[in-house]
């Protein structure tokens, strides 16, 4: 049995200190905040209730395999999962809207045909089919395993199945989300279709690798999720399963640097001075962060640290009324020039822009749970926008609450009468999430993804000292609700088997 230090109490950090506990190790998690969850929070005021972090779950199947290998009781006996559908509403610039099913795909081919006429929805079901190819291709080695010491192979192959088309005489092959839509989608609205699930992740659809088509196809496979009472019960029974496996816990606690003697690591030292001993220490901090696992190079991790990051901004609205019947859960109110928008945000070259696009796509959430309002005649609704990453500057602050009346005034398209409803709303800034996860700047790290000369790789779990990995969202791999549950399971393989660990088989 070994003493275990885990460092930070988000969802990856919680999942491998389950895992690690019921394999008979004694684990200690340092939160530096007073609260579990990382990014997965709750905002309440006057009887309304809101996730400030993700609002829906992708793969629950992540969080299934960490209940049934943590304990007796599945993650339905401890959370109410509901299928959302449809999956989503689409709103596109010039009008035209669409209900998409979940997890559908005759469905989804007759609901684009009706909406945006005839042969759309079957080049999308094509795209889905040369996704699906993605998927399983990087599937096993991006999700399942840990990093390959060789992992330029991921960095320089393309999964998207090539298919030529005809540029200026020339036979080309898309690279990037940006060009399947142009090029095999050939309709604006379904490219914003495309670029929507790209954008959700802060990512740029002109620089993303083709492998992005992954992300629209795994919602499109797997469904999207909703729990009951929010997301934020979730990381509840996640924190409960762990301390129900005697995982201790310790908030209010800041980890400076971890501690190494003679090429391993020892223990932690906190930032008031003291410290805990360790044979392992597991972190979650961003690299080069207090507690982080540092960029040095180490057999797979000379993978380079992303630029650019984005973060994002959250609008949260109290409004007076019953939410209508029938109500999308989610709706997507698309900008009516993309152009503008991913320039602002990512700049010409997208190593990061400078600025906040002047009509932005929103993501309007309206979860219809008697759990987040004080009673059937309130709704409370959640917008969500793509936003640079930055500090806490005063002129900053006043830009994004320039920019949050903007996303209200762009979810009135989805929301009839909302400025009308409107009791009070809530911004949460970029300087909210790096208060929140100490995340520089509120970043927001990204799923990991093939090909793009590995720019959307991150750095390995295992790490170049001896007995300290990184798990979470700045870790293999990536960004993203169930990723981070995936780098549980890959780090508590690794500390558990060792390293010649290749994941579940």
């Amino acid at each position: 049995m070994a003493r275990i230090a885990v460092i930070g109490a988000g969802m990856g950090a919680m999942a491998a200190a389950a895992r690690l506990a019921v394999a008979g190790h004694r684990v200690t998690v340092y939160e530096r905040t007073q609260t579990y969850g990382g990014a997965v929070r709750r905002f309440e005021r006057d009887g309304f209730a809101f996730d400030t972090g993700p609002a829906l779950l992708p793969l629950p199947a992540v969080y299934r395999d960490l209940f049934v290998k943590t304990g007796k009781e599945p993650l339905e006996d401890r959370v109410e999962l509901v299928q959302v559908d449809p999956a989503a509403r689409h709103v596109f610039a010039d009008g035209t809207e669409c209900a998409l099913p979940n997890a559908s795909r005759a469905g989804v081919v007759a609901a684009l045909d009706d909406a945006l006429g005839a042969g759309a929805g079957q080049r999308w079901g094509d795209f889905l089919v040369r996704a699906r190819e993605a998927w399983d291709r990087t599937r096993r080695p991006l999700l399942e395993e840990p990093l390959w010491p060789d992992w330029r192979v991921l960095a320089e192959r393309e999964p998207y199945p090539a298919v030529p088309h005809k540029r200026l005489l020339r036979t080309r092959r898309a690279a990037t989300l940006a060009e399947i839509g142009a090029w095999e989608l050939r309709d604006p609205r379904l490219a914003a279709l495309l670029d929507s699930h790209a954008l959700a992740y802060g990512l740029d659809p002109r620089t993303a690798p083709a492998s992005a088509a992954v992300l629209p196809y795994m919602e499109h496979a797997f469904g999207v999720w909703y729990v009951r009472g929010g997301l934020r019960e979730l990381a509840r029974a996640v924190y409960e399963r762990c301390t129900a496996r005697r995982v201790g816990f310790v908030f209010g606690t800041e980890v400076a640097r971890v501690v190494e003697k003679d090429g391993r690591v020892a223990g932690v030292e906190f930032a008031d001075g003291g410290g805990a001993e360790a044979e392992f220490v597991v972190t979650a901090a961003a690299p080069g962060t207090p507690g982080g696992p540092g960029t040095a190079p180490n057999g797979a991790g000379a993978v380079a640290p992303q630029r650019g990051l984005p973060s994002r901004l959250t609008v949260l609205l109290a409004l007076r009324g019953a939410r209508p019947e029938g109500t999308a859960h989610r709706t997507v109110v698309h900008a009516p020039d993309p152009a503008q928008e991913f320039e602002a945000l990512f700049g010409s070259d997208g190593a990061g822009g400078a600025g906040l696009p002047a009509r932005p796509t929103v993501v309007v959430t309206r979860p219809g749970d008697p759990a987040l309002v004080p009673d059937p005649e309130h709704e409370a609704v959640t917008l969500t926008a793509t936003v640079p990453a930055r500090g806490s500057a005063a002129a900053g602050q006043r830009d994004l609450a320039a920019h949050a009346d903007r996303m209200i005034t762009a979810a009135a398209r989805a929301v009839p009468g909302l400025r009308d409803r409107l009791l009070w709303h809530e911004v949460r800034t970029p300087a909210d999430i790096a208060r929140e996860t100490g995340a520089p700047g509120g970043s927001v790290p990204a799923p990991a993804l093939a090909a793009g000369r590995g720019r959307l790789l991150h750095p390995a779990n295992s790490t170049g000292t001896e007995g300290l990995f990184a798990v979470g969202g700045w870790a293999h791999p990536g960004g993203g609700l169930a990723h981070a549950g995936m780098s549980g399971a890959l780090v508590a393989g690794l500390v558990v088997e060792g390293p010649d660990f290749r994941g579940s088989q």
